[in-house]
This record gives C-alpha cells, structure tokens and sequence, in this order.
C-alpha cells in the first residue's frame, strides 16, 4: 500500500471518529440546556442557537491561521492540536452546569475546531488534480458515515445513561482518533526538500482569490449553503418532538440527523466522480436546486417519517457539495496555498454556521420554527442564482 493510499485510508477512519462523535452531542443540545434551570421556550431557542453558533464565530477568524500553519509547517501538527484540543473541551462539557458556562466552552472549541477540514487540504495536497473529486469524495464518506452513525448513537446514550456521559465518550472517541493519526500519519516535512515551492504572503493569497470571479462565488457559496442548513440544525430537536408525543425525543432527533447523513453517504463520491468528469461548478448548480427542492417540503410535514425521508433526499443533495468545493479549489488555486484557501473557505462556511443558528432562532421565534425551513429553500435559491449568473458573466467574458 502507497503512503497515500495509508494516509487516505487512516484520515477516513479519523473523520469518521470525528464526525460521529462531535455530531453525538448536536441532537439534544437544546434539550442539555433545558436541564439546566427552569427557562422559558423562547430562551432555549435562542440560547440554542448563541452556543450551537459561536464555536463556528471563533473559528471563523483562527481557520486561515491553522490553514496557513497547514501550508507552511505541515498538516500533521495542525490536526494533533485540533484532534486534542477538541476532546478536552467536550469533556469538560460534560461537568458544566451553566448555560454561561456551555457557552464559553463552546467559544474555547473554537479555536480548536479544524480537524476536518484540515484533513481535507491534507489530503487534497497529495492528491492528483484529474481524481481530486473522487478521491475527496471517498475521504467525504468517512465524514458523513460518522454524520450517520454519530446523531442516532448520541440520541441512544443520552435517553440510556444521560447527557454527561455522552460528553465523556464523545471525547474520548475524538482523543483516539487523535492518537491514530499521531501514530499512522506519514507527511514530508517542509523543509530544505522544498526548497524550490514559492511562498505567497497573505496579500497575495487575498489577490488570487478576489481576483478569481469564479473562486470567490464559490467561496460565497459555502458561507450561503452552511447558513442555509445550520438555520435549522439546532431547532431540529425541537421540531421532531412537535411531530410526536413519544418520550425518547433524543433518539427521535438523532433519527432525523442520520438520515440526512445517510443520504450523503449514498450519494458523495458519485457527486465527486460526476464533478471530475464535466466540472465541479456544474455539479454544483445541480446540487443547489436538488436541495431547494428538497428542503422547502420539510416544512409540511404531519409525521414524523415523513421529515425523515425528505432529510434523507436532502442529505443525497447536499453531501456532494463539501468535495465539489474543495476540489474546485484544488483546481484554481496554487499547490502551495491550498491550504490558507480552503482556510478562507472554511471562513466563509464557519460564518455560516454562525448567522444560520442565530438567523434560524429569530425567525422561528416569531413565525414558528417551520417557517425556517421556507427561508432555508430561499437562501439556496440565491446560492444557486449567484452561481449561474458567476458562471454566465465568465462565459460572456470568455467570448469577447
């Protein structure tokens, strides 16, 4: 076995580690909150969506640093200190009483949130350009399997033995995650070896991407797209438990998140051989209208099996959206910045995460949480309008 195909293999198995247990806790962290003093509806919805939002509002700023580091120094290093640094805050979620407290702990997880898509540049690095879309795409599968597995298994443990110590394993399965890529992972070191790779300053890693009409759109994209999807994440649990009287609401909800994970987990890595074959930007416009019509139903639903089919759909749509990004990315920017580009990126997708939680508890606070889901299929549409009219407006230049 090639030592790409190890670290391919070894970064599937860490995202999947990963993905499933940080997406443990997603389910009931409103329903977390709840148990902590006697709060009203209105106050754990917008609380839910202030500590679900302000992880991503942190990382927003520290993702380009880690992608730069990433570049310079090698990946490894950066996905070490993300791994750990992680499992410690979620293991002291665990003993928190205070929604003050979740909340700072959360901002601290921040700083250190990046294993995944550090994962991505990494292994986006030593990949050829002609199977960058499959290729992630296989890497994508680990990350939505464990999106799969990860919202059902928390529901489990959190109904069975309680919050706490659904924190606790869940930092304990991202530490072993950890420790399998400190002990399996083989990267070059930057060194004397590369000696000959040109260095780009911050500036110009800025020109290159607001100089790219079709990279920046991209990088819009995600910022819309995550916005879109976050704006519902974490009132999920309470939608799920308006469509059913039944009292294992936890599992219910982590049942809803999985589904969409397992659409994303049949369909990723056809997205991303589709995108090698005839453009990632196409596959892309393909991607937005599947989700806008896929999204805007969920808001009609009467039971409970039906938003779970409808979320499968969704999740076949959007899953291929992450691999098709970063492998757009690939292609338009410079090997040897890669890493700080797809930081940026994970800027735009991190600001997303942020406005769409707060975004999301607004709107469901004064017109009801379904109505996010009609203002989720409206975002969507304007990712999807920005994109065709990027592409048109270089299609017309191209011709002059």
């Amino acid at each position: 076995m090639t030592i790409e195909k190890k670290n391919l293999v070894i970064m599937w198995i860490a995202n999947f580690l990963v993905a499933a247990s940080a997406t443990m806790i997603l389910p009931f962290l409103s329903l977390y909150i709840e148990t902590m003093g006697n709060f009203s509806s209105d106050y754990v919805q917008k609380w839910s969506g202030l500590v679900f939002g302000i992880t991503f509002l942190t990382a927003f700023f520290v993702s380009p640093i880690w992608g730069r580091f990433g570049d310079r120094f090698g990946y490894k290093p950066i996905l070490l200190i993300t791994g750990y640094g992680i499992a410690l805050c979620i293991f002291l979620m665990g003993f928190i009483q205070s929604v003050e407290g979740l909340f700072i702990l959360r901002l601290c997880m921040g700083l250190v949130t990046g294993f995944i898509p550090t994962s991505l540049a990494f292994i986006s690095s030593q990949t050829p350009r002609h199977i960058a879309g499959r290729t992630l795409g296989t890497l994508q599968m680990g990350t939505v399997s464990g999106s799969l597995f990860g919202p059902l298994i928390g529901g489990i443990l959190a109904d069975t033995f309680g919050f706490n110590y659904t924190f606790l394993i869940t930092a304990a399965s991202i530490t072993i995650a950890a420790t399998v890529v400190l002990i399996g992972i083989s990267e070059k070191k930057k060194s004397a070896d590369n000696k000959d790779e040109t260095v780009y300053t911050r500036k110009e890693v800025f020109k290159h991407i607001t100089g790219h009409r079709l990279l920046l759109t991209v990088m819009f994209l995600s910022f819309l797209v995550q916005m879109a999807n976050f704006s519902i994440q974490p009132l999920l649990a309470l939608y799920v438990g308006g469509l059913t009287s039944a009292s294992n609401i936890a599992f219910l909800s982590g049942l809803a998140f999985s589904a969409t994970g397992f659409g994303n987990l049949i369909a990723t890595r056809s997205w991303g051989r589709l995108g090698d074959k005839i453009g990632y930007e196409k596959v892309l416009t393909l991607l937005l209208v599947l989700s806008t019509v896929f999204i805007i139903p969920q808001a009609l639903v009467t039971e409970l099996w039906q938003l779970v089919i409808l979320r499968f759909l969704f999740g076949m749509a959007i899953g291929g959206i992450i691999p098709s990004v970063t492998a757009f990315i690939r292609h338009a920017a410079p090997v040897s910045m890669q890493g700080e580009v797809l930081g940026y990126n994970q800027s735009f997708r991190f600001l997303g995460n942020v406005i769409g939680p707060v975004f999301g508890g607004i709107v469901s606070g004064f017109i009801g949480i379904s109505a996010v889901f009609y203002v989720t299929g409206g975002l969507f549409l304007c990712a999807f309008s920005l994109l065709w009219w990027s592409r048109k407006q270089i299609t017309s230049a191209s011709q002059l």
